[in-house]
């Protein structure tokens, strides 16, 4: 993808970073210039992406569901490179795909513990240290801007879906979560916003069934899913000096399923 925007020398972190998705963002950015942290669970698959992305990426395992481990992580990555300019919360689990009644608590509260625990604990720890660090200056834009913070939710957060009650509950907390910390952190020169993409060619839309596959194409007017490419270039415009007013938005990406 050729790089529109200038990130040059930016300090990214990207959460689920070893996935399809989190790669191909931090593919993006690194090709926009930004230095790239991934930040996965996944060992294996953390050193393959990696060594995929070049020098412009380095990889770190953690769970982001443990709060100290989190702590840590933000706190080396603000010392090593004196200030953390994007975050991407992209880590995420799809959980049972079954009738609520037929859920089991336990996978109920990890895909919750995950998708929206775990990215408020990232943020909380990143967002922290973002308020203490010097603001830039860019000739885009007059007013000086601290960092950006991009959610990648789901329209599944707008609509909720039969068969996917955890992961939908999550997804809608995550843009509940956008909502109030951009409010939180307006006058700070921080940017917090969120995507809802429709499903993407990855792993975790592997994890269906031919028939749940069917009925979610079928609920997208453009017929197909989301590439990796459109949901990257939408985070990367979100990530950049370009996006300096649109604290608090979601931004659709579901093919014309939702369009508010």
């Amino acid at each position: 993808m050729n790089a529109r925007y200038d990130l040059g020398g930016r300090i990214a972190i990207v959460t689920g970073g070893a996935g399809g998705l989190g790669r191909g963002i931090a593919r993006a950015l690194t090709e926009a210039g930004a230095i790239v942290e991934l930040w996965d669970a996944n060992s294996a698959a953390l050193a393959e992406a990696e060594a995929e992305l070049g020098e412009g990426a380095s990889a770190r395992q953690l769970d982001i569901t443990d709060a100290a481990a989190v702590e840590a992580a933000a706190q080396a990555v603000f010392k090593g490179h004196g200030r953390i300019d994007i975050l991407v919360n992209n880590a995420g689990v799809l959980g049972e795909v079954k009738p609520v009644w037929e859920t089991t608590p336990e996978n109920f509260q990890r895909v919750l513990q995950v998708n929206l625990f775990g990215s408020y604990l990232v943020t909380r720890a990143v967002v922290g240290l973002m308020r203490g660090q010097p603001a830039r200056t860019s000739a885009i834009t007059p007013h000086p801007l601290r960092g950006h913070v991009v959610n990648i939710a789901s329209i599944q957060g707008k609509e909720g879906m039969a068969k996917a009650a955890a992961y939908s509950a999550s997804k809608a907390g995550l843009l509940a979560l956008t909502k109030s910390v951009a409010k939180e952190t307006a006058l700070d020169g921080i940017i917090v916003t969120a995507v809802t993409p429709a499903a993407a060619e990855t792993a975790m839309a592997r994890e269906i069934s031919a028939e749940r596959r069917a009925d979610i194409l079928g609920r997208i007017p453009m017929g197909r899913f989301v590439e990796i490419e459109e949901v990257a270039r939408m985070v990367l415009w979100l990530s950049s000096d370009e996006c300096s007013f649109s604290t608090g938005g979601i931004f659709d990406l579901s093919g014309g399923r939702a369009t508010y």
